[in-house]
């Protein structure tokens, strides 16, 4: 996913967007979207419209999601959802339009939902938005090295629809410690994962515990390997969101089953403003180091991350598309033909244990010091959801805590081992090992937050 800059010093020279707003050339055919099974209500969008308030300043930003993420907010306070099978839903939205998708997601969340905004053909989930009548809010993750025409689009798009999109940032330690200790480039000798963790994973973890649901442009056509069985609406595999826990966030892709060229069709048809890159062979656009345009007959995702597996394109926004089954592991604990997922918990502060080391751990009556371990798995999307609050923890407890905090793969191999010696029940397991008892202590709560799991530490310590 993209992001964007807002300090003026991240461009170089004046941008005038007077008379250069891109707009999708008017060629081709437009196919209006088929809304024969689409039950939307009546509505006068004008009248709709006027009662709400375009938010044109925001007097103090809060760091976790967007306070007023985008454009407009809702003057009301939103109800609390009410709990529903989005799996049936999904299936009985198969069918639906974009437009209908969208205006069911806006109304069921109200100011609970944003739209994620890349900087790319995305930009029709905003003009879907609009044309709902309802009011929608827009956040953006900003890397700090988007190309300069994405942070000029981000710009011409808020002054066509009147919005202020809400920018999420990296943490500048952590950039500057990636930085310094990897240098500028690591990721084309190491993998993208590492940095993308750093400049979008983790931002947009902070964004999305301040939300219950957001929307994306995932489409399925867009990666063959990662995005085949993309759903419109799901519970998010995942991330967390503002009541915290599993399934507390929930993911709706209202043009999952839209190709690419109706995308097109639509922007043309709609004269919505598109990123200049697209007219040079951008398709899929996002950090400048790590896009680039593709050739006539390449697949769009060709652009992204060209020297690795072309089957693993994904950053880690969508990492719940990487299917791993958990019962057919191989040693590594991958399944077989299935693509690598990267390691996880990797931080200075944490002590990677093999299966000598928590053997060893666990067998201690007296230890030096008391240990948080976590048991886990890769691919596991509960593990990755918790990674930015572990590592996090780790950071805090790191030095004269008295407390180390450690990780141990557990799948594959390992499994039946963990199973047997280490109450591992299903992934994430954490555990406490007291300084003076062997027996580890198992945290039993699904909240796996930095506070939650804090006070967790404290309350043993």
């Amino acid at each position: 996913m993209a992001m964007s800059v807002t300090s003026s010093s991240a461009i170089s020279g004046p941008i005038s967007y007077a008379s250069s707003e891109h707009k999708a050339p008017q060629i081709g055919s437009f196919r209006p979207v088929d809304r024969s099974n689409v039950s939307l209500p009546s509505v006068s969008f004008s009248r709709r419209q006027c009662s709400v308030k375009p938010v044109n300043a925001e007097p103090k930003r809060n760091d976790s999601i967007v306070p007023l993420a985008a454009t407009v907010t809702s003057p009301e306070v939103a109800e609390k959802v009410e709990v529903e099978d989005y799996e049936q839903l999904s299936k009985d939205l198969e069918n639906a339009s974009p437009l209908e998708i969208m205006d069911k997601a806006l109304a069921k969340f109200g100011n609970d939902i944003a739209i994620a905004f890349s900087g790319a053909e995305d930009v029709a989930l905003i003009e879907y938005a609009r044309l709902t009548g309802r009011p929608f809010r827009v956040f953006s993750l900003d890397t700090g090295r988007l190309n300069p025409e994405t942070y000029q689009f981000f710009d011409a798009v808020e002054k066509h629809y009147g919005i202020r999109i809400e920018y999420m940032f990296p943490d500048a330690v952590e950039v500057q410690g990636l930085v310094r200790s990897k240098g500028l480039f690591s990721f084309y000798e190491d993998g993208h994962q590492e940095c993308c963790r750093v400049r979008k994973v983790r931002p947009l973890r902070r964004a999305l515990k301040g939300l219950r649901a957001w929307i994306t442009g995932q489409r399925k056509d867009q990666s063959p390997g990662t995005r085949a069985e993309v759903p419109v609406v799901q519970i998010d595999p995942a991330f967390e969101g503002l009541d915290g826990g599993v399934g507390s966030l929930v993911k709706w892709n209202p043009v999952a089953n839209v190709h690419g060229t109706d995308i097109w069709n639509f922007l043309r048809a709609m004269d919505v403003p598109v990123n200049s890159l697209h007219s040079r062979g951008y398709v899929s656009i996002g950090c400048e180091p790590c896009t680039r345009p593709v050739l006539p007959g390449q697949h769009e995702r060709e652009g992204r991350w060209w020297w690795e597996d072309a089957k693993a394109k994904e950053c880690g926004l969508h990492k719940g598309n990487l299917k791993q089954e958990d019962e057919n592991k191989n040693g590594n604990g991958q399944a077989n033909g299935t693509a690598t997922v990267s390691d996880l918990f990797e931080s200075q502060s944490l002590v990677t244990l093999s299966r000598n080391g928590i053997e060893n751990l666990a067998k201690l009556e007296n230890r030096k010091e008391a240990w948080l371990v976590v048991l886990y798995a890769p691919w596991c999307p509960f593990c990755q959801a918790m990674e930015g609050s572990y590592v996090e923890l780790a950071e805090k407890l790191a030095g004269s805590s008295g407390v180390k905090v450690g990780k141990f793969r557990a799948d594959g191999d390992e499994k039946e081992f963990a199973k047997n010696e280490l109450q591992l029940g299903s992934f994430p397991t954490i555990l406490f090992f007291p300084k003076h008892s062997s027996q580890p202590i198992k945290y039993s709560s699904e909240k796996r937050d930095v506070e939650s799991l804090m006070a967790f530490v404290k309350a043993l310590r």
